[in-house]
């Protein structure tokens, strides 16, 4: 194999391989499940169909990934796949006698994401065989999906994006966006929170709810209700518009 080039980005630095696969659907949603992760990289290896990548179901399952199904390459052979990599993983659910170690994908991906010098590969089988015993004992590991024993047949697609989200995971952690997503208001004050229990406990007691001689623990634990919710300015004034309406109902 060819020296690694330098890029350190495992989104760069990963590439699927698809070997004879018989469905462009599926290379159409591996396509789809490697754009929504971050990954560009598709190798095709002798699909069944030449022109797999303008077949009518690999563009309605690649959906929004065209532009990476329209630029998988397709090559005539694995060492074609393969050139200019120094890392390969096949994908199988079936274990061999000599295969070489194997891993989850989790183990995997953090392996992968911690060499920065790998320029790696994942190889996955044809839908109704999987991969040839040659080639998986040429690659560096053996990639097995936990699954229900019962039942541990992944569709490819599914295979991919289970790789493809691991990969992610690895390379850029697990915490939420910080940008907030959706409307954000201005956190209310203090002291229009304090109004908005003032006006409530009112409307309360109004309605006898709330018995001012005996009020038990009910505002502490209002309080303590909506200090978890972290109120807006917008909030308070809907929590006391709702309240002058009930007092205003009432003639209070």
């Amino acid at each position: 194999m060819n020296q690694p080039g330098t890029s350190t980005s495992l989104f760069t630095r990963l590439r699927f391989v698809l070997v004879e696969t018989s469905h462009p659907g599926n290379i159409g949603a591996v396509a789809r499940a490697m754009k929504t992760m971050g990954f560009s990289q598709l190798v095709l290896v002798n699909p069944r169909f030449p022109d797999a990548r303008q077949q009518e179901e690999a563009i309605a399952f690649a959906s929004g990934a065209l532009d990476v199904l329209g630029a998988a390459r397709i090559v005539g052979s694995i060492d074609e796949a393969l050139d200019g990599c120094n890392f390969a993983a096949a994908l199988s659910a079936r274990l061999r006698e000599y295969s070489p170690p194997v891993l989850t994908p989790r183990a995997l991906a953090a392996q992968l994401a911690a060499g920065d010098s790998l320029q790696a590969a994942l190889v996955f089988g044809s839908e109704r065989y999987g991969l040839p015993n040659e080639i998986i004992e040429r690659c560096n590991a053996l990639i097995n999906i936990p699954s229900n024993p019962d039942y541990s047949s992944l569709n490819l697609a599914q295979a991919a994006q289970v790789l493809a989200y691991e990969a992610r995971l690895a390379s850029v952690g697990d915490s939420v966006p910080s940008t907030p997503i959706g409307f954000q208001g201005q956190a209310a004050s203090l002291t229009q929170i304090d109004g908005m229990y003032t006006h409530l406990e009112q409307a309360l007691v109004a309605i006898d709810f709330l018995d001012p001689a005996n009020p038990k623990k009910l505002m502490p634990r209002l309080r303590r209700l909506f200090s978890r919710t972290q109120l807006e300015t917008e909030e308070v004034n809907i929590l006391r518009g709702i309240a002058r309406q009930v007092l205003l109902k009432l003639g209070r």
